[in-house]
C-alpha cells in the first residue's frame, strides 16, 4: 500500500513538473525580458514548441476517431 502511494503521488508531481515546465517553454517565455542566460535564450528564441501543440491536434483527434472506431468493432464483432 505505501509503496503505491509512493508511486502515485511521483508520477502525479512529475507530470505537474513537466507541464510547467512545457508551459514556460511555449507561453511565459516569450512573455519575459530578453535573458543572459543561454538555455533560456535559447527557450526563448524556440519557434518549434509554438507550433507543436496546434499542430498536434489534429493528429489527435483522427487517433481518437480511430480508437473509438475500433472499440466500436471490437465490441459489436
Amino acid at each position: 500500500m505505501q509503496q503505491s502511494w509512493f508511486w502515485g503521488w511521483f508520477f502525479i508531481g512529475s507530470g505537474s513538473l513537466f507541464f510547467v515546465g512545457f508551459l514556460y517553454a511555449t507561453i511565459f517565455s516569450k512573455l519575459l525580458p530578453p535573458s543572459d542566460n543561454t538555455i533560456i535564450s535559447a527557450i526563448q528564441n524556440d519557434r518549434y514548441y509554438c507550433f507543436l501543440v496546434p499542430l498536434t491536434l489534429p493528429v489527435l483527434v483522427v487517433a481518437v476517431y480511430f480508437h473509438w472506431l475500433s472499440m466500436k468493432m471490437f465490441k459489436h464483432a
